[in-house]
């Protein structure tokens, strides 16, 4: 088994084999500093998924007859009871994709695309990395970007 600690400006991660166990700074944006993360460790490819608290989300819900995205900002602490997503090349840079689902403190949950948000407290993710690479092209017909296998 090899394992080794790598860490970055507002990251820290363990290195298991190929899979990555991170760790995010509190206070840090989380696409912002998993962004660093993928480029720094230079993941062409993978899913990624994670949990944690935020104070602060801007969430997007993509509207398909407009094909156009609406953001909402909640100020808020809300718990993240998950956040998947992967990593792929857009415009030949590598880009992350996130979905994510917020507690809220009644009880009641929030959902959607993660344009950014703030970590109030902790964020912790396992990020899964594949020997590959992978690009999305967006699709007109559609509105958003999709895999392209022939690219």
């Amino acid at each position: 088994m090899d394992i080794h600690n790598v860490k970055g400006t507002h990251w820290s991660a363990r290195k298991v084999d190929h899979i990555y166990i991170v760790s995010l700074k509190n206070h840090s944006k989380i696409v912002e500093t998993l962004t660093d993360f993928v480029r720094d460790q230079n993941i062409q490819t993978g899913e990624i998924t994670g949990i944690g608290a935020v104070s602060e989300a801007t969430l997007r819900f993509f509207n398909p007859s407009t094909k156009n995205y609406v953001d909402t900002t909640f100020k808020e602490q809300m718990e993240v009871t998950n956040i998947s997503g992967n990593v792929a090349e857009i415009e030949e840079k590598l880009t992350l994709h996130l979905h994510i689902t917020l507690g809220r403190e009644d009880y009641t949950a929030l959902a959607g695309h993660l344009l950014e948000a703030t970590i109030q407290g902790a964020a912790e993710f396992i990020f899964y990395p594949l020997s590959t690479r992978v690009v999305k092209v967006r699709n007109q017909e559609i509105g958003i970007n999709l895999y392209d296998f022939e690219k």
